[in-house]
């Protein structure tokens, strides 16, 4: 396996995968309007291709000899810094895996990376927010120190999700 940044070439298969991954997990739970809302709003090419331009998201791809198998999306500033008293967290906004190929150690090598690369920009916690009955995802965060520390709202078109607000604080 190998990471490395993502680049405006690897956006149709990022599009993709991240579909994929969303899908496969979560699909089930809304009706279809809101779903192909959902993935309208995130997992489109247009959106990915802006985002993977923009500095403030980082993607790191991971990736075998023969495609993409996972990734993860930081975002600078934490859209729920108010939650928190740390002074500069970091949003870990998705962190996907080839559904084939979950439990492999994709997601742990993204997380270490995405540790590490918030140490490396100076942050003192990362943020995420994970799906109130998502247990396998909520066991992997706390297995790396994060915390709940909110419960939040997670909206799927107009489906809202009870989510919770994890922190893992780096100072």
């Amino acid at each position: 396996m190998i990471l490395r940044p993502a680049s405006l070439d690897d956006v149709p298969e990022l599009t993709r995968l991240g579909r994929e991954s969303f899908c496969a997990a979560f699909g089930h739970l809304y009706k279809p309007e809101d779903l192909d809302a959902f993935l309208g709003q995130v997992f489109t090419k247009e959106v990915v291709a802006r985002e993977v331009a923009d500095d403030t998201y980082i993607h790191q791809l991971a990736c075998d000899a023969d495609a993409l198998i996972g990734y993860c999306k930081l975002i600078a500033k934490s859209d729920y810094a108010s939650h928190s008293d740390a002074k500069n967290p970091m949003m870990l906004a998705q962190l996907y895996t080839d559904p084939d190929r979950t439990g492999g150690g994709i997601g742990a090598a993204l997380m270490d990376w995405a540790m590490a690369e918030s140490r490396a920009r100076g942050c003192d916690a990362i943020q995420l927010t994970v799906w109130s009955e998502n247990f396998g995802a909520q066991r992997f965060y706390e297995r790396y120190g994060f915390a709940k520390i909110a419960d939040v709202d997670f909206y799927v078109g107009t489906h809202r999700d009870d989510e919770f607000l994890f922190e893992l604080r780096l100072d």
